[in-house]
């Protein structure tokens, strides 16, 4: 009986150290992967403490943000995911002129009288397009250099 005993002690004993030697996964483990699914935006940062993933940083539509949780979930041993993380659509970069507006006025005056003649800003550089005749082109040429704008583009046909 004593025998029978100490074979169920060492049954237990054996299977309860099998148990605890299954090896889970720690918070360092853990950081490599939910590092590794977050770089997918590289304005979101993650962090584990006790198995639970924080997420932090910006994203550009909720649903980005939706989808990086439900990775950061589906790593076998993140308990949780605390969201601590903002929803900020992207702005639109604004194509400021770089010519000044009172430039772009000037050179607009001086071809006012040349209603064929555009004058706009193309590429960043003052550009003038349109048919005129020689005559006209003349003018135009010269009314432009009194004004001493710079670079000016005359891209405008000539008629003969």
């Amino acid at each position: 009986m004593k025998k029978i005993f100490q074979m169920a002690a060492l049954a237990l004993l054996v299977s309860s150290v099998a148990i605890s030697c299954k090896k889970k996964p720690n918070d360092t483990e853990l950081a490599t992967q939910a590092i590794e699914i977050v770089k997918a935006n590289p304005q979101a940062s993650v962090e584990i403490k006790d198995g639970i993933a924080h997420l932090s940083g910006n994203f550009a539509t909720q649903a980005e943000k939706d989808a990086m949780i439900a990775s950061l979930k589906a790593i076998p041993g993140v308990k949780d995911v605390m969201d601590m993380a903002n929803v900020v659509p992207a702005t639109p970069v604004a194509t400021a002129s770089v010519v000044d507006p009172a430039i772009q006025q000037k050179l607009a005056d001086a071809v006012k009288d040349f209603p064929s003649v555009k004058a706009e800003v193309v590429n960043g550089e003052l550009t003038l397009t349109g048919e005129v005749t020689a005559e006209q082109a003349k003018k135009i040429k010269m009314s432009v250099d009194a004004l001493k704008l710079g670079k000016v583009n005359f891209k405008y046909n000539v008629k003969k």
